[in-house]
């Protein structure tokens, strides 16, 4: 017989969406932190478009960010093993690739 503290936790979170709660395509994210917490910004930018504007501020304890960065690479390996390799421009960083002035 095992003891069932030994035995992993096979509960299913159940969430419920607020009906108020609206999706937003974000392609900008600003990460920063203070000792205590972290603070993730999402916005939608536009390519030679107005400024980018927060419409999303999410703010975690550092143990539950690195837990989300933990859960979001392992759902990032899921989604490349079952559609393929997301392959990542090469040579700039994918803000000055998605986010470089127009080119004149």
């Amino acid at each position: 017989m095992t003891d069932k503290s030994e035995q992993p936790d096979k509960r299913i979170l159940s969430l419920k969406i607020a009906e108020n709660v609206e999706p937003a395509y974000v392609n900008l994210a600003r990460i920063t932190h203070s000792p205590s917490e972290i603070v993730l910004d999402f916005a939608l930018m536009v390519p030679g478009g107005p400024p980018a504007e927060i419409q999303t501020r999410v703010l975690m304890s550092p143990l539950s960010a690195k837990l989300f960065c933990n859960a979001l690479g392992e759902n990032l390996a899921k989604y490349e093993a079952k559609f393929g390799q997301i392959n990542l421009p090469g040579g700039t960083s994918l803000a000055e690739h998605l986010f470089r002035p127009p080119q004149k």
